[in-house]
């Protein structure tokens, strides 16, 4: 079973801010594939189908992003189950622009609490993750306080852009989905990322 992680916060207070970009994408990819709804599995809401002829889960964890990594627990228990081809983490990313996105096989998780946490839970960097851009073109609007700016709700010409995005992260999801890494790779480098 390939699972796929939306990294975000629970709670309606931070259902519009740009730390919840995983989910935004997560809930696309639900609507798009035509799965049942959202339901409660342990720390958190999955969805649940099968796309290409894989069993895909979609998962929300629901114990905020400093501790998203304890949703993964139950399929570290999985035999022949592996983070490194059967795991993708999708989570915002202010270091990347808003309008970019970018696939990674492996990696740190470059100041990003969520993925710190996924890494402890997984006792590895090589989990493939996709890391969608909120990084202002302004760049004064990031301000002082990181975690300010990421918890703050996207404006409406910013969720525009993002979910413009949503189309070409369908794509490449899709392409991890039926050709591991290498697919998605071979989408970002004609998509550009």
């Amino acid at each position: 079973m390939k699972v796929i992680v939306g990294l975000g916060n629970p709670g309606k207070q931070y259902e519009a801010t740009r730390h919840n970009v995983g989910w935004w994408v997560v809930d696309h990819l639900a609507d798009v594939w035509r799965f049942d709804g959202w339901k409660k599995d342990g720390e958190a809401l999955t969805a649940t189908g099968t796309v290409g002829g894989e069993k895909i889960r979609l998962v929300k964890p629901q114990t905020y992003m400093n501790l998203s990594g304890a949703a993964l627990r139950p399929y570290l228990r999985r035999p022949f189950w592996s983070a490194k081809t059967d795991l993708l983490v999708i989570v915002d990313e202010v270091a990347i622009p808003l309008g970019s996105w970018r696939f990674r096989e492996q990696g740190s998780a470059g100041g990003h609490n969520g993925l710190k946490d996924v890494q402890r839970a997984l006792g590895t960097m090589e989990y493939p993750r996709l890391r969608v851009g909120i990084r202002p073109a302004e760049e004064e609007r990031l301000g002082g306080d990181l975690a300010e700016f990421v918890l703050g709700k996207a404006g409406k010409a910013e969720a525009e852009v993002i979910r413009g995005l949503l189309p070409a992260l369908v794509e490449v999801v899709e392409a991890w989905v039926k050709g591991g890494t290498k697919g998605a790779m071979d989408v970002q480098s004609r998509r550009g990322g």
